[in-house]
């Protein structure tokens, strides 16, 4: 079967490709991806010469070029990661995530009803559980919860989430929905809260915390979330949707204690010197309280249920940080310091 893998050289995408292309030599994967600030094909230095792989740099939001990868590839299943998905320059600027993840995903949606002919073809959809907005209840997100998006990089992928459903319902597309939780793990671009504050403990920079730190939400670790992804592509029935979550919910500041334990333990770092790094900052504009997904469907349909506990998960994803400081360097480029420091640097 031949695989287009959108988004391949970002956090999530490289993390499937590498999990997948050793395990399924009888597949054909391509890593489509435009390259943006937060890809980076030395993410995929594993499998690059293997020979059920390929790259196309390709811009999602060019019809032309998604076209021309379809006429040239024939996938029989695209597996769509590829989005805008930092909350925060969503609120800086949004128009880039209008145009990757609405225009994006409908170019590819085209693409599937211009060249697939009728009972041929899955698109896989990979949304977020922040389409479904703030929850203040107590309850769990369900794939029934209606959306409330907050924030344009949420609205975004709820527009996407609604095409995807549509071109199922209306061209008869197969299609499949998947809505995570928060993901951590290795190759994580460090603009996200536990890369972030990973580096700045190393760095003995301060750790910047919204608000109170109160605000909640579920952690999942990203290969937890490539084999959910995998089971249901195999699996899942055609037309539904399924949340996956890592039944780990906390708070934003207890993240951040227990990365700097975690570090502090890693490292021999004095943990009270590491506390007093901690910096509260003004609050983002529409920051939700609290996100925690109800995965049981997905155990009880497919089986699938996580491996990692948060502290498993998360005391390997120090480690991975603490071991490929280089990886790190070279992503933080001269712009993203800037813009770091634009939107950290003064709260």
């Amino acid at each position: 079967m031949k695989i287009v893998v959108t988004g391949g050289a970002g956090f999530i995408g490289s993390n499937f490709l590498n999990l997948l292309v050793p395990r399924h030599p009888e597949h054909t994967f391509v890593n489509v991806d435009v390259l943006t600030y937060a890809a980076n094909l030395k993410n995929l230095s594993a499998i690059d010469k293997a020979p059920n792989y390929a790259f196309e740099r390709v811009d999602i939001a060019d019809f032309e070029a998604v076209d021309a990868v379809f006429k040239k590839h024939t996938p029989e299943l695209v597996v769509h990661f590829a989005a805008e998905s930092h909350v925060d320059r969503s609120i800086k600027g949004p128009r880039a995530f209008i145009r990757a993840n609405i225009e994006g995903t409908f170019n590819l949606l085209e693409a599937c009803r211009a060249h697939w002919k009728p009972g041929f073809g899955l698109f896989h959809h990979v949304s977020t559980d922040e389409v479904y907005g703030s929850l203040d209840d107590g309850g769990l997100f369900t794939e029934e919860t209606r959306y409330d998006p907050s924030s344009p990089y949420s609205a975004s992928k709820a527009a996407s989430d609604h095409l995807v459903r549509a071109y199922a319902r209306t061209f008869k597309l197969a299609t499949k929905v998947t809505n995570c939780s928060n993901n951590y793990g290795p190759l994580q671009f460090p603009e996200k809260l536990i890369p972030l504050m990973i580096n700045n403990i190393l760095e003995r920079k301060p750790l910047p915390v919204y608000g109170k730190g109160e605000n909640v939400r579920d952690w999942l670790y990203v290969t937890d979330h490539c084999e959910a992804i995998w089971t249901v592509i195999q699996k899942g029935k055609v037309g539904d949707t399924y949340n996956i979550g890592g039944f780990n919910e906390l708070k934003n500041i207890d993240v951040v204690h227990k990365l700097i334990r975690v570090v502090s333990e890693e490292t021999g770092a004095p943990e009270q010197e590491l506390l007093k790094l901690i910096t509260y900052v003004t609050d983002r504009p529409g920051h939700d309280l609290r996100y925690a997904i109800d995965a049981t469907k997905l155990e009880r349909e497919l089986g699938w249920k996580p491996k990692e506990t948060f502290e498993t998960g998360f005391r390997k994803t120090v480690r991975w940080y603490l071991e490929n400081r280089a990886w790190v360097e070279e992503v933080r480029s001269g712009d993203y310091r800037k813009w770091i420091d634009q939107n950290y640097g003064t709260r």
